[in-house]
């Protein structure tokens, strides 16, 4: 490829690696872009839609005029496949944080999972979790939850097309989930476990489709730079 190719645009699918944030991912590339080819300094390049550091998967960048894609790849159906721990809660809603309670699980079949899970299909109201990115009296949340403040979080409307439960192993119960934008998994994660009346958190999440767009076909940054350099 030549630098003319990333400047009229690129979707380039990352497979992100546990602990990477989004921003790392972005910029890593943008590094090796400009080590690689004389790119002018507005170059533009960005990413269709965050995970998590504790989330790996599918992050698509796009690059140069591909940019004003984002908004539109953004609000495509997104598919994760993960873990839910059930009979305990963390304040992250995953293991950014602690436990901070427990709950009992000698109740919980594979029957109750099966018809629990039901109460979670189509569109559902869901509460963002506190440990995230989204702006309340101009401080993101995970700023206000640091800092000990406690904050009136709304909840707000989000569909989920399909809840498939692939494994159970109390208390970890491995699931597939398709949903609409603005979907938040560890949400999710929790809203199960006290409609189970225990607790659940994410303990493993991994984003494999963005619409049509699958991270079989993505290479992690490292696969991407030796890529590009070599």
């Amino acid at each position: 490829m030549k630098a003319e190719d990333f400047l009229e645009g690129q979707i380039l699918l990352i497979d992100k690696p546990l602990t990477w944030s989004s921003f790392q991912a972005v910029n890593k590339l943008k590094y090796v872009l400009k080590r690689k080819y004389d790119l002018p300094k507005k170059f533009k390049i960005g990413h269709a839609g965050t995970l998590d550091p504790l989330a790996t998967g599918l992050l698509i960048i796009c690059t140069g005029k591909f940019t004003k894609k984002i908004t539109e790849i953004q609000a495509q159906t997104k598919e994760y496949t993960g873990t839910i721990v059930l009979g305990a809660t963390t304040p992250s809603y995953d293991l950014e944080t602690e436990v901070d309670a427990t709950f009992p699980t000698e109740h919980i079949n594979d029957a109750l999972i099966l018809e629990t899970l039901k109460q979670f299909l189509g569109e559902i109201d869901q509460k963002p979790p506190v440990f995230s990115a989204i702006k309340k009296d101009g401080k993101r949340l995970y700023e206000h939850a640091r800092a000990g403040e406690e904050v009136e979080i709304a909840s707000r409307k989000t569909t989920i097309f399909e809840f498939e439960i692939t494994r159970i192993a109390l208390p970890e119960v491995d699931f597939r989930v398709q949903c609409s934008k603005g979907t938040y998994i560890r949400s999710l994660a929790f809203d199960f476990g006290k409609a189970l009346q225990s607790g659940g958190y994410l303990s493993v999440l991994r984003r494999t489709k963005i619409g049509d767009y699958s991270v079989e076909n993505g290479i992690t940054p490292e696969a991407f730079e030796k890529k590009i350099l070599e």
